[in-house]
């Protein structure tokens, strides 16, 4: 056996997987063939996720069963809610969005089967009600009444509706939409190797998609576009941008928003979430993030050769919509939770137990001494 450690599995090929790729002759992201910014532009986000859990793209009919299906499943249990309502207030959304999944287990006829119609059905149905639990809590933190969902709005322009009480302009919802087929699917990440390897021990899809969310949560993969908007808050104004990141770079720090272990020649998402983040910043009438934006993404190309990735534009791009920095990758979960069900749904059905190797570096053989002899 080697001794070459892999560190972080860099390189390692573990598995095959027909869900994505990002296909370096054209340097995009694909899903099940189709590259994303054809997606974002010609599809709505429901498509997306049919095309991701399903392997095609839906025609009208069946579109129109995949929105049925969301829509009546959208409601929470009265159980759940009571209990979103008495999480603690300061607790992290993503904390109260992977806690939400777990107690959706705990109601779900089908937990125990592991069949695939029956991870289907219990994708469509974490799937419909995740974002109903984000916005309770949303609300709820803020001592405001919920807002139930309504069965005759759009996935995207429900959760507009379920925080904030009404449905923004047709662009802003488009913008969302965008972010959310952006973020839907990305082959074999952190998070979704979590959820296959769960997974791989005959674990059940709630329980694999809690390991997941966990997963998300860290700033080196979902949390980053937290960390953008708080990297933008300290920076304050656009004169201050240059200063700012230059001193960062000086000192070594890691900026959050560039850089991907994939993408050699940048995140091929970008550009598409740039031009909705630019759109919606022209709604808002506001220059402030976009020149702090275009300020930091100069500096890190040109000093540090480092184009940003996908969470860079967004961050700024959920602010400006109106939403609490800290429910930014809860926002990433209720979109990839189609790209993890495809997943565990894959691993389903042609498994294997994942249990790597380890090269040992402790203690030398040794031998145990009686208490009074030590």
């Amino acid at each position: 056996m080697s001794d070459d450690i892999k560190k972080g599995l860099l390189g390692i090929v573990v598995d095959e997987t027909n869900v994505s790729q990002v296909m370096p002759d054209i340097n995009s992201l694909t899903y099940r063939g189709y590259a994303v910014q054809d997606l974002c532009e010609k599809c709505n986000f429901e498509e997306v996720a049919y095309l991701v859990l399903n392997g095609e793209l839906p025609n009208k009919k069946q579109l129109k069963k995949f929105i049925k299906d969301e829509r009546l499943n959208r409601k929470l249990s009265k159980q759940v809610l009571n209990d979103i309502q008495k999480m603690p207030k300061k607790a992290h959304p993503m904390d109260v969005v992977r806690t939400a999944v777990s107690l959706m287990a705990l109601e779900d006829k089908d937990t125990k089967d592991n069949s695939p119609k029956a991870n289907m059905r219990k994708a469509i149905r974490i799937f419909s009600k995740t974002p109903t639990a984000l916005a309770a809590f949303f609300r709820s933190r803020k001592g405001k009444k919920i807002i139930h969902p309504k069965k005759n709005l759009s996935f995207s322009e429900n959760f507009f509706n379920m925080c904030f009480g009404k449905v923004p302009e047709k662009e802003i919802i488009k913008a969302f939409d965008v972010s959310l087929i952006l973020y839907a699917e990305h082959s074999f990440n952190v998070s979704t190797f979590t959820a296959r390897t769960i997974t791989s021990s005959l674990s059940d899809i709630h329980g694999a998609i809690t390991g997941a969310i966990a997963s998300l949560k860290g700033p080196l993969h979902g949390g980053a576009n937290e960390e953008v908007m708080h990297m933008m808050s300290k920076i304050k104004k656009p004169e201050k941008a240059f200063n700012w990141i230059n001193n960062a770079l000086d000192k070594k720090e890691v900026v959050m928003g560039f850089g991907h272990r994939v993408y050699k020649k940048g995140d091929s998402r970008v550009p598409t979430m740039e031009k909705y983040f630019k759109k919606v910043s022209k709604i808002k009438k506001d220059k402030k993030f976009i020149k702090i934006y275009e300020i930091v993404k100069n500096v890190m190309i040109n000093r540090k050769n480092i184009h940003p990735n996908v969470d860079y534009p967004t961050g700024p791009t959920y602010h400006l919509m109106g939403f609490d920095t800290d429910i930014f990758t809860p926002i990433f979960v209720i979109s990839r939770i189609t790209g993890w069900s495809a997943h565990i749904m894959e691993q389903h059905a042609a498994n294997k137990l994942i249990r790597p190797l380890s090269k040992y570096s402790g203690a030398k053989h040794r031998k145990v001494m009686l208490l009074n002899q030590r």
